[in-house]
């Protein structure tokens, strides 16, 4: 049965004689065209503007390689920035891709509206978010330097796991704020999502993409459910205090006018059913990854085969979505990695949103990912 939200939506539209254009997400967003992008037109270098091309140079049925071209010389290390498959848009990174763009040559993995891919395409499921990790980092080549946060820190773990003695792995890995392990440190996301059975996610969490979109009868995690959630985090920050609180009343974004963070910030998306649900089953029930049962292609994904790809982990002192400890577990289980080629930080004082986005982003967390990703460039 289609979700109640998007079957009176649909038949709202129909009485109106009209198309509805998004079943999730503010009216002022419905003129948004298909197909992720970021909005960065331009960058200021040493006191020059320095025109950028956003362009797609690899599209997938869920999801495309965002490649911020420039006339800029001199070699600049190539990132592949992977976007979380959160339900929250990849403009998300605006703040964090404009602070990496003067010094690396920036891709980004970025998602597409489930609610817009055909059913035809197939189903889309944690395997599958792997694959297409593994498949840009193939794409640029080796050297990449990879960057998972949130969500996207597990596939881009499994992927340089996988890619570990393929001469194509990856020189770097940094993740901030990532979800593998969910045991430590347990937020009350965590709490609240091992407390319920697999089995009630499926029930209540997913519904059907209704006939006005392009993904039409696809089952989805709706990005109604996932504003909700967002507004829900929203109201808890604002009672406490805490860093969405201040954020809203003083962007300290880098163009809070033309990228304002509230924007950005209720920018959603639908994410496929079969990724969620896979997402709650094998990280949040099972630890799949940390206790050695993740799959991949029918091999167990080791990240103890890791041993030429150095390793950053990057973490916030506030962090309520990721715990402390969640990413810096990646160190106990690549343990193959030298020593003089990890590193951590935990930012004091920083939420999970500061990680990527703001004045701790560009003055504390920027310098540490840079300085480490030109230290081992090959």
């Amino acid at each position: 049965m289609p979700h109640k939200k998007h079957a009176a939506e649909e038949e709202q539209a129909q009485r109106a004689g009209r198309p509805r254009a998004h079943i999730s997400g503010p009216a002022t967003q419905r003129d948004r065209p298909l197909g992720p992008r970021i909005g960065i037109e331009h960058v200021v270098i040493d006191g020059k503007v320095v025109s950028l091309r956003e362009r797609s140079v690899v599209e997938k049925s869920f999801g495309e390689l965002l490649h911020f071209e420039s006339d800029l010389a001199g070699h600049r290390p190539p990132i592949l920035l992977v976007a979380p498959l959160s339900g929250m848009r990849a403009e998300i990174l605006y703040d964090m891709i404009l602070g990496l763009l003067p010094r690396h040559d920036v891709h980004c993995l970025a998602w597409k509206d489930a609610a817009d891919v055909p059913l035809s395409d197939g189903a889309f499921g944690l395997e599958d978010n792997i694959t297409y990790v593994v498949e840009m980092i193939r794409y640029l080549g080796a050297g990449a330097h990879v960057i998972g946060l949130c969500q996207s820190a597990l596939p881009a773990l499994a992927a340089a796991a996988i890619l570990a003695e393929d001469p194509g792995r990856p020189a770097t890995l940094t993740l901030l704020g990532g979800k593998l392990d969910t045991r430590i440190n347990p937020t009350r996301l965590d709490r609240l999502t091992r407390s319920l059975p697999p089995a009630w996610f499926e029930t209540c969490s997913i519904s059907t993409v209704p006939a006005s979109r392009r993904g039409h009868n696809r089952r989805v995690y709706p990005g109604s459910t996932e504003l909700m959630m967002l507004s829900t985090y929203l109201f808890r920050h604002c009672a406490s205090g805490g860093e969405l609180l201040a954020k809203f009343f003083h962007d300290d974004g880098s163009d809070a006018a033309g990228h304002p963070f509230a924007k950005l910030f209720f920018s959603i998306d639908d994410v496929p059913a079969e990724f969620f649900l896979d997402t709650v089953a094998q990280l949040f029930h099972r630890a799949a990854l940390a206790e050695g049962q993740l799959a991949w292609q029918g091999t167990i994904v080791d990240p103890e085969r890791v041993t030429e790809t150095a390793l950053l982990t990057i973490e916030g002192e506030a962090d309520d979505i990721s715990g402390p400890g969640q990413t810096h577990v990646a160190h106990d289980l690549c343990v193959g990695i030298p020593a003089e080629r990890r590193g951590h930080f935990l930012c004091p004082h920083t939420g999970h949103l500061g990680l990527f986005f703001g004045s701790r982003w560009r003055q504390q967390v920027l310098p540490h990912i840079s300085r480490f990703i030109w230290d081992n460039a090959h």
